[in-house]
């Protein structure tokens, strides 16, 4: 047999391929070996196994969870197999997992995932054979979904659609698919499209502003444009019709961020050229952003903002406005025009009273109060206070009996909770308690948050007790562990000790570990740098950050650090309390902008960070409740809120 030149090239070319590709699989495969080999036990290979399907190796997990063939979370082993292959799944693997684990959280939590599939391929026959099915519904995605399905039948569903899409964080591909069905099928128009541009441009979500334009006739670049480069945008003028109107509209909102001052100037040059509807709208995103900075002279935007349809952010901002420049009427006004699910929240609820009883209508204002006053927040306690009362302990609750205790051990969702704190999976341990909790009345909640306590979960006893509506036991929402340490330092430092207990409830809910996504640790969740200069200043020279999560050492730098910011804010419990969250800069600004004394509820109502804000009014209340525990009589808590008085900004040395 005789071979050509270019055969036998090829072979050797095939050979040599081969010999270079050996070493390459023998070390692929040396290091599956070694890495199969490092698994101390079968934790260890689940959390390998549940690392793989967050990162779609369908291969790798198939090969780990042959390993666990008898672990002690069999449900989570086969979601885990099959959710990075659920794409490519087959209908009858996700049914035959569905009826396997039919009423447990993991098998939501897979109709959650299937969902999304079913959505994604329009597949509606299916979707809503599923989507009755899913218990928790809290996916925005979903929901988006299933109005799709509802629209693909004919129904209307645009009322439905403008009230969930109300935070374009969680929109995804389902939210903005349903909005481009939505115009196609003429059930959302033109002011819908460009009032969530407006929407996605104030949270800063370009890339959704964009993608939502495509439903416009306006370049989608140019959007992108007017939110990423607002100034440039607006110094080439107002364009003509509709679109140019609305993108520059964008742009002055955007450019307001920087600030507002220049964004008006801007307006009231080209103000002419719009229409009063669009001058209403463009005063809105200037009134919204000076809102933001606090500005003295955001009230004068609103009123130029007239009866502009706003964003939940926009109706609550005008109102905070008001509040600070102590004009009920307006306070009065800008609750009455929000959303009847905002007029609802016991804020406004509260607020809304407090307007009504500046304007001598006391019986319409009580009316408000005790309709919020049995809820056991930092609204029902101000409540509570306006109806002469002061804050008390409800009556406890009869003791958890044996026989109780030992139903709710026996749960399995809860040992499988227990089992993943154990493991440090607060995901899926909170998702697995919580699941169970909805099936449990008040008696078993207390009696689950007993099993908490006695399995040291103390934010999970916290959480349970808090759900109660009748039955309270205050130990379990107000736990106070580690008393004689935090006894003994509070008492050294002169430092109330219900309001640093207040503090840690919020900010750890007392688990000893915690770390944050910006990496406070501990009981009292310090920032490294933060230790680092409290410890130096306190003269503890051997500090170590590994010492950190240790309880003495936690409580010392914590309660150190809290008390700078006290004296440093002239004992003003919130202004340290925002300082403690959000650094003592912020709040000595936010208090030099004030027009004039304000209640420190006001105060606390119209911090501009979100977070600083619930956190503060969670604090001071968790503090008046730890005060009426630990001293047995009733407490005020717009005594401890005070008064905050206008100063100078001042930079601290604090960091």
């Amino acid at each position: 047999m005789k071979f050509s030149k270019n055969w036998i090239a090829g072979l050797f070319i095939v050979a040599g391929t081969l010999v270079m590709a050996l070493p390459a699989a023998e070390a692929k495969f040396a290091k599956a070996a070694k890495r199969a080999s490092s698994f101390v036990n079968e934790d260890d290979v689940f959390m390998s196994l549940r690392d793989a399907a967050r990162h779609d190796d369908a291969a790798r997990a198939a090969d780990l969870a042959a390993r666990l063939p008898n672990y002690a979370v069999p449900s989570y082993v086969d979601y885990y197999r099959l959710k990075p292959r659920i794409r490519d799944a087959s209908a009858s693997d996700i049914r035959d997992f569905l009826t396997k684990y039919e009423g447990s959280a993991i098998a939501d939590r897979l109709r959650n995932d299937w969902l999304l599939v079913l959505g994604r391929t329009r597949s509606w026959a299916v979707f809503d054979e599923h989507y009755p099915k899913f218990v928790l519904d809290d996916d925005t995605q979903v929901k988006c979904y299933a109005l799709m399905s509802k629209l693909s039948k004919g129904m209307n569903v645009s009322d439905e659609a403008r009230t969930l899409l109300i935070s374009p964080k969680e929109y995804g591909d389902g939210c903005q698919a349903l909005m481009a069905a939505l115009v196609e099928a003429r059930q959302f128009s033109a002011d819908d499209i460009w009032a969530q541009i407006r929407l996605a441009a104030e949270n800063n979500l370009s890339g959704v502003a964009r993608r939502i334009a495509q439903n416009t006739d306006v370049n989608e670049g140019q959007i992108v444009h007017a939110i990423d480069h607002p100034i440039i945008f607006l110094t080439k003028g107002l364009g003509v019709g509709r679109a140019a109107h609305e993108a520059y509209i964008v742009a002055l909102g955007r450019a307001a961020k920087l600030s507002y001052e220049q964004a008006a100037h801007a307006l009231e040059r080209a103000g002419q050229k719009l229409s009063p509807q669009e001058q209403a709208q463009a005063w809105a995103q200037i009134a919204l952003q000076a809102s933001y900075k606090l500005a003295p002279d955001s009230m004068s935007y609103w009123a130029k903002a007239k009866d502009a349809p706003l964003s939940y952010d926009g109706y609550q901002w005008r109102v905070r406005a008001a509040l600070r420049a102590g004009d009920w009427k307006a306070v009065k006004a800008g609750i009455e025009a929000m959303p009847q699910a905002l007029k609802n929240d016991p804020a406004w609820v509260y607020w809304l009273g407090r307007s009504l009883q500046a304007d001598g209508k006391t019986e319409e204002a009580n009316k408000l109060f005790r309709s919020i006053a049995d809820q056991i927040h930092f609204y029902g306690q101000l409540a509570i206070e306006e109806l002469g009362q002061k804050i008390i302990i409800p009556q406890s609750a009869q003791a958890v009996t044996a026989d109780e205790l030992a139903s709710v051990s026996a749960n399995q969702g809860l040992r499988r909770a227990l089992k993943f704190f154990g493991m440090n999976l607060r995901f899926e341990g909170i998702r697995e308690w919580n699941w169970e909790l909805r099936r449990m009345n008040e008696r078993e909640h207390l009696a689950a948050a007993e099993f908490a306590r006695q399995n040291n979960v103390l934010d999970r006893m916290v959480n349970t007790s808090d759900r109660t509506k009748n039955e309270f036991d205050f130990t379990q929402r107000y736990p106070s562990p580690f008393r004689d340490v935090m006894y003994n330092t509070t008492k050294a430092l002169g430092l109330d000790m219900a309001w640093v207990y207040g503090l840690i409830r919020q900010e750890s809910r007392f688990i000893m570990n915690a770390k944050s996504h910006v990496g406070a640790s501990g009981l009292m969740q310090l920032m490294p740098a933060t230790a680092r200069f409290v410890a130096k200043k306190i003269g503890l020279h051997d500090y170590d950050h590994a010492q950190v999560n240790e309880i003495n050492t936690n409580i010392q730098l914590g309660t150190n650090y809290l008390n700078m910011v006290l004296k440093d804010l002239d004992g003003s419990a919130v202004l340290a309390t925002a300082a403690y969250n959000a650094g003592p800069g912020r709040p000595r600004a936010w208090r030099s902008s004030l027009p004039r004394t304000v209640e420190g509820a006001v105060f606390a109502e119209s911090i501009p960070f979100s977070e600083t804000r619930g956190y503060v009014k969670n604090v001071l209340s968790n503090a008046t409740y730890y005060a009426a525990l630990f001293e047995g009589k009733p407490q005020s808590l717009k005594a401890r809120l005070g008064l905050i008085a206008p100063k100078g900004y001042v930079q601290s040395e604090l960091p």
